[in-house]
């Protein structure tokens, strides 16, 4: 049974990048500003990073409660919209990355599904969704990768939002 490259596979302590990692990324990646138009390039980087890559994925940004970009690219699937969505309410609940979060629940010794309470069909705590963090206001919104493995594409968001932020210093 697969779901997009999207099953939870069995990590490997190497593999799995420390909470502290996870923790500094979400502390750096942070925006002066987030409009409509750094909406669209942040977005339309994504699209250009996925297909020199030839990636499978489905790209989605929102703010505020308001789908600002979004694009499937060739290989994705519904389905895919359907894990953004998942991964995305994750962000959304909790402030933090989604990856983080499943990442804080298996630190504990549990999982994500077993411990929040909260509907499987409707989170994920999966890799691939981060926060839009505004500097002095907070979380404003989420982009969200998905179709690869999920430390897949939390990496890819983490790199897109590295050379945006770069450009915009």
């Amino acid at each position: 049974m697969t779901h997009s490259g999207e099953l939870t596979p069995k990590f490997h302590p190497e593999l799995t990048p420390p909470l502290e990692e996870l923790e500094a990324q979400e502390r750096r990646l942070v925006f002066r500003r987030f409009t409509y138009e750094d909406a669209w390039a942040l977005g339309s980087l994504l699209v250009e990073m996925a297909r020199e890559r030839q990636a499978p994925v489905a790209v989605d940004i929102h703010r505020a409660g308001q789908q600002l970009f979004h694009a499937a690219l060739p290989g994705s699937t519904p389905d895919n919209d359907a894990w953004i969505d998942r991964k995305r309410r994750v962000v959304e609940r909790y402030g933090s990355a989604s990856y983080l979060v499943g990442a804080r629940f298996r630190a504990k010794g549990t999982t994500f599904e077993d411990s929040s309470r909260l509907d499987p069909d409707a989170y994920a705590a999966h890799g691939g969704s981060f926060p839009i963090n505004v500097e002095g206001v907070g979380v404003v919104g989420t982009v969200t990768v998905s179709g690869l493995p999920q430390l897949q594409d939390h990496k890819f968001v983490v790199e897109a939002l590295e050379r945006f932020l770069e450009k915009d210093s």
